[in-house]
Parts: C-alpha cells; sequence; structure tokens
C-alpha cells in the first residue's frame, strides 16, 4: 500500500509547486535568460531551493539550459503544452478571425486581452496597416488601473476584492498622477453598466482606448475586445467603433474555454 503524506509534505510540495511557477513567471517577465543564482536572488528564495527546482524543470523540457554559463530560459514543452491547448479549443482560432475582421473594419489596432493575476495584459493582437504602431506588447504585463479594460474585467469583483487585488503602487500612473481607488471602482461600476469603457491611453499623449467585455459561460467578463487608435479618429468614429466592438464581442461570448470562475482574484493565469 502507498504510502500517504502527511499535511507538513503536502504544504511542502505546494510550496515548491509555488516556487516553480514563480520561476517560470520570473523568465516570461525577464524575457531573457538568467542563472539559478539571479533567479534566487530576485524571488527571495534559498539557492538550493532554487537549483533543485531547476534542474528538475531542465530534466522536464520546461527550461533548457541557453548556454556555458549555465543561464536558462523557457523550454520547448511549454510551446508543445500551449500549442495543444490551442488544438483543444476552436476559440482561439474564431478569436484570430475576428480580430482581423475587427482591423480591417475599423483600419485600427485590435486586442484580445485578459487578466493575469493582479495585472492586465494583451493575449492576441491585429495592428492597424497605419505607419505608426500605437499598441501594447503581447504578454506585457500592466497596472490595473492604467488600462480600460480593467474597468471591465473587474467587474464581478466587490469593493473590498478590488482593493485588495490591486497593489497599492499601481493606482500611480505613469504621469506619476495618483488615481483614486474610489474614482477607480466607480468607473468600474460604470463601466459594467455600460458594457463599454473608452479612455485616453495613460501612457502616451495620441492615443485612445475603447474596450468591450467578452462573456464566458456564465455570463461573467472573462476578457475584453478593444480597439486602439488616435484620438482624432477615435474623437470622430467613437459612436462606430464601440459599435464594431459590441458585435465583435458577441461573436464570442459564450464561447470562450473559460468559466466566470476563470476571472476571480488570482485564479487566471496565462
Amino acid at each position: 500500500m502507498a504510502d500517504t503524506l502527511d499535511g507538513e509534505q503536502v504544504t511542502k510540495r505546494a510550496r515548491g509547486l509555488d516556487r516553480a511557477f514563480a520561476i517560470l513567471e520570473y523568465l516570461k517577465l525577464k524575457r531573457e535568460p538568467a542563472n539559478p543564482n539571479e533567479i534566487a536572488a530576485q524571488l527571495g528564495a534559498p539557492r538550493s531551493s532554487v537549483y533543485e527546482l531547476v534542474g528538475l524543470l531542465l530534466r522536464q523540457g520546461v527550461l533548457e539550459t541557453v548556454d556555458e554559463e549555465g543561464r536558462v530560459f523557457l523550454g520547448r514543452k511549454l510551446y508543445f503544452l500551449g500549442h495543444a491547448y490551442e488544438e483543444r479549443y476552436d476559440f482561439t482560432r474564431e478569436c484570430e478571425r475576428v480580430l482581423d475582421a475587427l482591423a480591417s473594419e475599423t483600419h485600427e489596432t485590435a486586442q484580445f486581452c485578459m487578466l493575469d493575476g493582479d495585472k492586465y495584459v494583451v493575449v492576441r493582437m491585429r495592428e492597424s496597416a497605419r505607419p505608426f504602431r500605437i499598441s501594447s506588447d503581447i504578454g506585457q504585463p500592466v497596472p490595473l488601473p492604467w488600462t480600460a479594460s480593467s474597468r471591465l474585467l473587474l467587474g464581478d469583483l466587490s469593493d473590498a476584492e478590488i482593493r485588495a487585488l490591486v497593489p497599492p503602487e499601481d493606482f500611480t500612473l505613469p504621469d506619476r498622477t495618483h488615481l483614486a481607488p474610489e474614482a477607480f471602482i466607480a468607473q468600474i461600476r460604470a463601466a459594467t453598466q455600460d458594457g463599454f469603457f473608452t479612455m485616453d491611453s495613460t501612457v502616451d499623449s495620441f492615443t485612445h482606448c475603447f474596450a468591450v467585455p467578452v462573456a464566458g459561460m456564465g455570463r461573467t467578463c472573462i476578457a475584453t475586445l478593444c480597439i486602439v487608435a488616435s484620438r482624432t479618429d477615435a474623437a470622430r468614429n467613437r459612436e462606430r467603433y464601440i459599435a464594431a466592438l459590441k458585435a465583435a464581442a458577441a461573436v464570442l461570448s459564450g464561447r470562450a474555454p473559460l468559466s466566470a470562475a476563470g476571472s476571480a482574484i488570482g485564479a487566471l493565469r496565462l
């Protein structure tokens, strides 16, 4: 009969699993290789533990060694896992078609966005044919108060849950002004009621962002479709852009392979 794990062993294994995911998350955000010493220092974790986990992840192909200095980066096993996920769901291909159509119709950059823990990320994107680039990088985490999408993605959370989720420092906008949490929550409630949100970009002075919700099976917002346009074009085409976004979101809503639980605090990971 197999031995059973006691509570201390279960806790230790769970802590190790959390640390393994922290290593992967660190490398994802860094976007370049690192050695175990650097990873341990940045995570504030024991070097022996990090070396052990890096070795395990290397043996599984989740990490790969990239040079003679022992630096590691995300491995091809992650690509194969992601590819298997995409093959399982037609939703990903449908999302690509919707973004293509939206960018073609509006001549603006179209994005599909989600929560990643306490940050916002662009998951899929079609850039406009304009000669200048006005879009965010795919997968780059952005503080929630900086984005139009967050006013919809957080709509199912209580005031207390929103305050607990968003780090206090994230309420400081790129221009160093402070957005009061009360004002942010009020915008979330209004956007949820209206079914869309638009705002001037917080990271530059010439773009405007439009966002509408994509609902999961439970009809809760689990993603957003967005248009990023110049402020001049945004003002000229405001109603047309919102209508185009709502029509596109209706195609995707209810078809995403995520339930309402997927948008709960800390649960949705890309």
